[in-house]
């Protein structure tokens, strides 16, 4: 797709360098305030989300941005193909060229029914006939018409995954937790630990209990081993011939699925263009459609509709998501920044940056080129991130006075789901959003450390130095839309990262070796036999734990 192998090679990309080696390494953000009056007009972008008629404002004015550097960003971003790659992908071409699949998880999204196809084939009607079965469904279960084997309304979910098939839902439904069905219990079961399944079923009762087992092909190891579980403690209970009404597959694999037990009209499929990590739009998000509703998890997909829209079809200069991904190759090629924090000040949003951390670090943690070549530059952030304000008592000195540059992500919703007080709460909440980024960016001088009183010794303490970057994204209400939107705007900034860093950003042949080598030992700690051939550590480890557990 690409035709350069190295980003570092592009005429763009070492035009950013000699203007990083001038004005970019130099840039003081209270001081480019204090000369422009109009950069927050100049570098901050609003997204109108014509899925609920709503806008998100995107700050990025305290970057270190100057008009010239977004143009030899954007002059980076047309010349590594980025547009041509969205393109293909957004034309169901098969972008993921290392296991020849189409990246295709727009398409679950695409409420309006654009035509989109893979292989010249449409791919609308059966996305949409999904779709329809998750609504068939959901409603079914949610207004007690679909009843357990005592003829009891089904009222607690036990979805079990793992990576996207658990991370996805359970951010989602905490999110969107003020549209749920509070009288619905839900727990996600994604570990091997069996405490997972073991507290989640401690807190069920086997006559009210709906499973969601999600495994496309139903023979992830974690997720069936739970799954089987799942269904000695139901069967204790109950017979076999009962799993077909508590049991549904979030699969593609009808032998295995009918072999389990389940039904296969209970089986909810989707496409081998659906990556795990991307999986949340399709039939995955059953746990979330039975939560808030069809018509809720309509607006989430529209949401994110909305989005796609804009990064398709918005000029670079104005694009949203492709400003925040230059952003991201901005400090971490040009200023050395290896992380990237996300802090949403919102309490239901807790589980976004554990979902962002597998969205962009499964994606772009890659060293390979998509031409086969080593990369001669840094990729893929590590990305953190916990609600604030609590955050703000943990790691955020970190932030204001370490020696590290961390660029970070605030996220807010002006309205609360909760206004308690008399919105007291949110107006603290606020004033904190807003002091944050201004504190990151204007720092402390030693004069105003002085000025203060502060005893000479303590000065060097108490200075901040400031100029740290940070983006501020503001929104009205967090609404199913709006999430969408945001997940979206994750998803492209992504994207855009990995068109520029010439990587494949839609394989994940990484997480493979652990498997194959745990598979190994799993069946050396079956045996008492003396164990493989492996290091001395581990061998070591091998040995004490079959020693410790009785093995």
């Amino acid at each position: 797709m690409a035709e350069f192998a190295q980003a570092s090679d592009l005429k763009a990309w070492q035009a950013l360098q000699e203007h990083h080696n001038t004005l970019g390494r130099n840039i003081v953000l209270k001081e480019a305030f204090e000369q422009d009056p109009d950069r927050f007009q100049k570098f901050s972008r609003s997204f109108h989300n014509t899925a609920d008629n709503s806008e998100i404002l995107f700050d990025f004015s305290k970057n270190f941005l100057t008009e010239e550097t977004l143009k030899l960003l954007i002059d980076l971003a047309k010349e590594a193909g980025v547009e041509k790659l969205r393109d293909a992908m957004f034309a169901g071409e098969k972008i993921n060229f290392t296991e020849k699949r189409a990246v295709y998880h727009v398409a679950l999204r695409n409420v309006a029914k654009h035509p989109m196809q893979v292989d010249g084939k449409s791919v609308v009607e059966d996305t949409h006939s999904v779709l329809e079965h998750m609504k068939e469904f959901s409603e079914q279960v949610r207004s007690g018409s679909w009843k357990g084997y005592t003829g009891k309304p089904l009222t607690t979910i036990i979805n079990i995954g793992i990576g996207g098939s658990d991370l996805g839902p359970v951010m989602v439904s905490e999110a969107l937790k003020p549209y749920g069905n509070r009288d619905m219990k839900l727990h996600f079961v994604s570990n091997i630990d069996g405490t997972h399944i073991a507290e989640a079923l401690r807190d069920s009762d086997p006559e009210t209990t709906l499973f969601l087992i999600a495994s496309k092909t139903f023979t992830t190891a974690e997720t069936i081993t739970n799954a089987n579980s799942a269904k000695s403690w139901f069967l204790k209970s109950a017979s076999e011939k009962d799993i077909a009404k508590h049991f549904v597959a979030l699969s593609t694999n009808k032998e295995e699925v009918e072999k389990f037990g389940i039904d296969p009209a209970n089986m909810f499929g989707f496409e081998s263009w659906v990556g795990g990590r991307y999986s949340v739009w399709s039939a995955i998000g059953l746990s979330v459609c039975l939560f808030i509703g069809y018509e809720n998890f309509q607006q989430f997909l529209a949401g994110g509709q909305a989005m796609d829209q804009h990064f398709l079809k918005t000029p670079l200069e104005e694009n949203i998501p492709v400003i925040g991904g230059l952003l991201s190759v901005w400090y971490s090629d040009f200023y050395g920044a290896q992380t990237h924090l996300v802090s949403p000040f919102d309490q239901y949003l807790h589980r976004f940056p554990a979902y962002l951390q597998q969205l962009s670090m499964e994606s772009n943690g890659k060293a390979i080129t998509r031409s086969g070549g080593y990369v001669k530059y840094t990729t893929g952030a590590v990305l953190f991130g916990e609600p604030a304000t609590n955050a703000q008592h943990s790691f955020f000195q970190l932030l204001h006075q370490g020696t590290k540059l961390i660029p970070t992500d605030f996220i807010m919703a002006a309205e609360s789901h909760n206004p308690v007080q008399g919105g007291k709460h949110q107006k603290m909440l606020a004033s904190n959003f807003l002091a944050q980024a201004e504190a990151l960016m204007v720092g402390k001088t030693e004069e105003q450390v002085k000025a203060e009183g502060a005893p000479d010794e303590l000065v060097p303490h108490k200075t901040f130095l400031g100029n740290r970057p940070t983006t501020s994204i503001l929104a009205q209400k967090m609404t199913p839309a709006t999430l969408g939107a945001l997940i979206a705007y994750y998803e492209h900034v992504t994207f855009t990262e990995g068109a520029v860093w010439n990587i494949n950003s839609f394989d994940q042949w990484g997480v493979e070796l652990g498997k194959v080598l745990a598979k190994k030992i799993e069946a050396e700690l079956e045996s008492s036999d003396a164990t493989g051939q492996h290091d001395s550590s581990t061998s070591g480890l091998l040995a004490a734990f079959k020693h410790k557990a009785g093995i």
